[in-house]
């Protein structure tokens, strides 16, 4: 399917300000960027890098007055999510070099704290694919979808906790818990069709049958209709956009996704 995705932001910027973007997707396995608009006002210097995740990130310093982003892109990309029961457990000793370190512990993913809880989850599951199924299935179950919980990050911790939270909150928990069973997992962030209400979206990805596995605690069913920004261990490492200096909230954002005509296909 092809898809058309969009995001507008806009901040009052009172001095000169450092940001680092994280916008661009880019093509790979699963999604083709056939054209891309990106737009920022004012004109100022901007620099692209690719980050330790494969991820583009744009660096620039905002002037102060109104600073305005616009991206949008045409992506094709599945219409179904690869789904793969019974896949194995890889063990650790045969994993890949890069997938080592998302078994590991990080800020907002606290898996040391969840072994005991993950065990209890799969308890009877084959390891592997049935296992983070297992997970994904409790997340729905025990953790309540909310996306007006709020906007302070949570960790994995006091989501289970709190028993709610927006899907980047979800996504912490299943990575922490899939790594308390020594499965790889890692945050994805990115644009999911149909998602109401529209949004940036984040979920997860576990590393089971020597390939990452998608996995999304905020719908009934496995869905496509993804468009990937960003990867990383976290919600720190996957900001849409980070800004130094005094606190700026978005005065705008507007996300958007929509399918194109048919014939495209």
């Amino acid at each position: 399917m092809w898809l058309r995705t969009s995001c507008d932001i806009c901040f009052e910027v009172g001095v000169p300000t450092p940001f680092i973007l994280m916008l661009r997707p880019r093509s790979g396995a699963n999604q083709w960027i056939s054209s891309e608009f990106y737009t920022i006002k004012p004109t100022v210097q901007v620099l692209e890098y690719t980050d330790g995740y494969g991820n583009l990130c744009q660096r620039l310093i905002a002037p102060p007055g109104i600073l305005s982003i616009h991206t949008n892109a045409d992506i094709r990309t599945s219409e179904q999510v690869d789904v793969a029961p019974g896949a194995p457990f890889e063990e650790v000793q045969t994993l890949p070099d890069t997938v080592l370190t998302y078994l590991l512990p990080s800020r907002y993913c606290e898996s040391d704290r969840f072994i005991d809880l993950a065990q209890e989850i799969v308890r009877g599951y084959t390891p592997g694919y049935d296992q983070v199924d297992a997970v994904n299935g409790w997340l729905r179950a025990n953790i309540r979808f909310n996306p007006a919980a709020g906007l302070s990050q949570l960790s994995a911790v006091e989501v289970n906790l709190a028993g709610e939270g927006v899907c980047r909150d979800l996504a912490h928990l299943g990575i922490a818990l899939c790594r308390a069973l020594c499965i790889p997992a890692r945050m994805v962030v990115g644009y999911l069709y149909g998602l109401r209400p529209m949004d940036f979206h984040a979920w997860f990805e576990a590393y089971v049958g020597g390939r990452w596995y998608a996995f999304d605690p905020t719908q009934r069913e496995p869905r496509g209709g993804r468009v990937i920004v960003a990867y990383g261990h976290d919600a720190a490492d996957v900001a849409v956009f980070t800004q130094f200096g005094p606190p700026l909230f978005p005065t705008r954002m507007a996300v958007g996704v929509e399918r194109l005509a048919n014939a495209r296909e």
